[in-house]
């Protein structure tokens, strides 16, 4: 079977020789953790692992997909939430890399990740699993990590496609989306990672997607994801995910995981044996994992090594990078590390880092540091106080004599600094959040502490957003560490001194209340359904477009250091924009800064955002440093979703550019003219008067018609701007020829329908 000189097989060859049985177990997992083998067909197993920033790599015999069980050592990087707001596609590349390494040093051919699903609502208890609210930035980092781990031969598993966006009822939730939204918001990030970086596989959603279970969902899994990307790779289950291995199959899901116990493989058999499930579909999924089969086997590398120390720092890199400094009033940051001054670390969190989430992506760290010694040693010449100050989800603990000895240690430093954030136990996989305050000790320690110094950092460690519109006010320098990973003591550390500078730029917005937040009337959802009512208004678009306050706006991030921008220019082609602003660090330290482009087309036929990301750009820049950045804006990205016409179109109007460092701070603004396509729908008989006016062939022609009409009656016709013109605009124009004082006829309709029939070359029939 193994003969050297035998020409390669196809994997559609290997399959034919296999049995029925042969071809559904191959088709479904052997354990918890690899695929089935077939040595003498020349199929290998495919050893696969959580998670999207660190192994957690398992034997079958302590195996668990909820993170329970123990895993060997792995670097713990800092999850997405903070990747995230590093906004530097580069640095998800090189996260990408070292996950890769650490596979291979393994054995582990396929790493599940990344996340690419929308931030819908702070409430999602995985959050942190997961980049941002906007798809651009989240397809953006989520392809750039995917390349990085494919370019050194580990697959990677972009999840969970699709509408994946809470943890209440996961498993069999309906999320019920109109098609625009779905198009616009949920499955762009998704598109982005499987056109640009080609995953080896594609892992499907536990939940109903419009009331069909994504495993068996056919539009989702063969229609959109195969017909219209060109994806020729393997769709995995979620691990348990499938509900009918039959149906799974038929709709285009190819490996079910974990092992089902043979349950699996043999509804497959009988499917194929009464006539329910082609043979070829079952063929077709087969060959598709025996080639993810030998490519893992093409790219293994046994007895490879990796550099856990240079892990290590790329850890405490992103971690720096992707710590956002929400506030900084009167310069309180950086703290100076010469000082011989008395500085109170208050806080468990300094002591007891949380650093990562709970659930199937927990790792166990190569090492850990916390903030507590990496300040101690930061800092050789000042005095540092402890004090935990509160519990941490330790009921029993007595909590008014840990503040009491807060408030004393407080009380005698120059400067305290208060780790304050959520218990593993607020966020998780699993299940939601029930809202976004702070535990009330800690609130409760922050007011006392404030009172009695007023010079306070509070660094803030947490997995999905937290509500500071409570105590923000009494605090000058707030630092939101997210979850750091394993090098974020050291991080921490450097950021209080000055030995980094802070860049991080929010990737999701952080709201006044819960009560604004977009699906806040829709959550979770009742009788097995969530509507997503707020359609394609989420996050930074939905506070846009109801002019609403924030506590901070997306993409807000502050620097040690000041940038200015200037002399914006927009270069257009065919395949799009350029866009160059000059930026200047006008500080005294070197700083990244992210510049941030939106658009808007105001005039625009179809309901928009006010603005929407469409590109972005991270330079680094000396004091008084300038640079032209260029941020490049594809045609595509400019399309919106026509439900009408079923495709993607840009429209033929002006589009205003505006660049700034946060959805809320632009700097500067332009306009464009952008030639659109050809507009696809086209009304018939029974589409209003106002409909027909806005068609580009159309308009003109009733245009022409109603110029008749009123010759015709006179001072009878409606006036321009009269409460009768906007009746009459809002009339089917089969119906206003059906009036007996309108000089318009049926035949005049059918003739203005048969012209934008003509003009596009094809139309939906006419009704009269």
């Amino acid at each position: 079977m193994n003969n050297p000189n035998r020409p390669a097989e196809t994997p559609g060859e290997t399959v034919a020789r296999l049995t029925l049985a042969e071809k559904a177990g191959l088709t479904t997992g052997a354990g918890w953790w690899h695929t089935t083998a077939y040595p003498d067909a020349g199929i290998p197993e495919v050893r696969l692992s959580d998670g999207p920033h660190g192994l957690r790599l398992q034997n079958d015999t302590r195996a668990d997909h909820l993170g329970i069980n123990g895993s060997a050592p792995a670097t713990c990087f800092p999850p997405a939430v903070t990747l995230a707001c590093t906004w530097d596609s580069d640095l998800a590349r090189r996260v990408g890399d070292a996950l890769a390494r650490e596979s291979l040093a393994h054995g582990v051919h396929v790493l599940l990740g990344p996340g690419v699903n929308i931030k819908r609502s702070p409430l999602c208890g995985r959050n942190f699993e997961y980049f941002s609210e906007d798809p651009l930035l989240s397809g953006v980092l989520g392809t750039a990590w995917v390349k990085g781990l494919q370019a050194q031969g580990v697959g990677a598993s972009v999840k969970h496609f699709a509408a994946n966006n809470q943890e209440t009822g996961r498993m069999s939730v309906s999320a019920d989306i109109d098609v625009r939204t779905l198009r616009e918001i949920y499955l762009p990030a998704f598109h982005r990672v499987v056109t640009e970086a080609e995953p080896w596989t594609v892992m499907c959603a536990y939940n109903r997607v419009n009331g069909v279970h994504a495993s068996q969902n056919p539009w989702l899994l063969t229609d959109v994801l195969r017909g219209e990307w060109g994806y020729d790779g393997v769709v995995v289950s979620d691990w348990g995910a499938v509900v009918d291995r039959a149906r799974a199959l038929a709709a285009g899901l190819d490996l079910e995981m974990p092992s089902s116990s043979g349950a699996g493989p043999a509804r497959a058999v009988a499917a194929v044996e009464s006539g329910e499930l082609p043979e070829e579909a079952l063929d077709r999924s087969a060959a598709r994992v025996v080639a993810l089969a030998r490519k893992a086997a093409e790219h293994a590398r046994p007895g490879a090594a990796f550099d856990a120390a240079a892990h290590h720092e790329l850890a405490r890199e992103v971690a720096t990078r992707g710590a956002v400094l929400l506030k900084n009033d009167g310069a309180l940051l950086p703290l100076d590390p010469a000082a011989a001054q008395r500085i109170a670390v208050i806080g468990e969190f300094a002591r007891t880092p949380r650093y990562q989430g709970e659930g199937s992506s927990r790792v166990n760290p190569t090492r850990l540091e916390d903030a507590l010694t990496s300040i101690v040693e930061a800092a050789p010449a000042a005095h540092v106080t402890f004090a935990p100050g509160f519990p941490v989800d330790a009921p029993d603990a007595d909590a008014a004599a840990l503040q009491e000895e807060a408030l004393r240690a407080a009380e005698s430093a120059d400067v305290v600094v208060l780790f304050l954030g959520l218990p593993p136990s607020f966020e998780s996989e699993g299940y939601d959040r029930e809202h976004i305050e702070l535990p009330e000790e800690q609130t409760r320690l922050l007011a006392a502490v404030v009172a009695v110094n007023a010079n306070a950092v509070v660094v803030l460690s947490n997995g999905g957003v937290v509500r500071p519109a409570g105590w923000i006010d009494g605090v000058p320098a707030v630092l939101e560490g997210w979850l750091s990973g394993q090098a974020g003591g050291s991080a921490t550390a450097d950021l209080l001194f000055g030995r980094a500078n802070p860049s991080g730029r929010l990737a999701e917005t952080i709201p006044l209340r819960l009560a604004d937040t977009p699906a806040y009337l829709a959550w979770p959802g009742e009788n097995g359904h969530v509507t997503y009512s707020e359609g394609l208004f989420v996050g930074y678009r939905h506070y846009d477009a109801r002019d609403m306050a924030v506590s901070f706006p997306f993409g807000h991030g502050l620097s040690y250091t000041t940038f200015a921008y200037a002399d914006l220019r927009v270069v257009p082609d065919a395949g799009g924009l350029d866009v160059t602003v000059a930026v200047t660090n006008t500080g005294e330290r070197s700083g990244h800064e992210v510049v941030q482009v939106y658009v808007a087309a105001p005039g625009a036929r179809a309901r928009r955002p006010v603005r929407e990301l469409k590109g972005f750009a991270t330079v680094c820049l000396a004091p008084g440093e300038t640079q032209d950045v260029t941020v490049r804006i594809a045609r595509a990205d400019l399309a919106y979703f026509d439900t009408a016409a079923g495709t993607w179109l840009v429209e033929d109007a002006d589009h205003r550019i505006d660049v700034g460092a946060s959805s809320r701070d632009i700097r500067l603004t332009t306009t464009v003219p952008v030639d659109g396509d050809a507009y696809a729908d086209q009304p018939d008989a029974d589409s209003t008067v106002e409909v027909w006016l806005a068609h580009p062939v159309g308009g003109p022609a009733i245009t022409a018609l109603l110029g008749r009409v009123q010759k015709s009656m006179g001072d009878a016709y409606p006036q321009e701007g009269s409460s009768r013109q906007r009746m009459v605009a809002n009339m089917r124009l089969s119906q206003l020829a059906g009036l007996p004082i309108v000089p318009l006829s049926f035949d005049d309709v059918q003739e203005l329908v048969e012209t934008v029939r003509s003009a596009a070359g094809t139309g939906r029939e006419a009704t009269s």
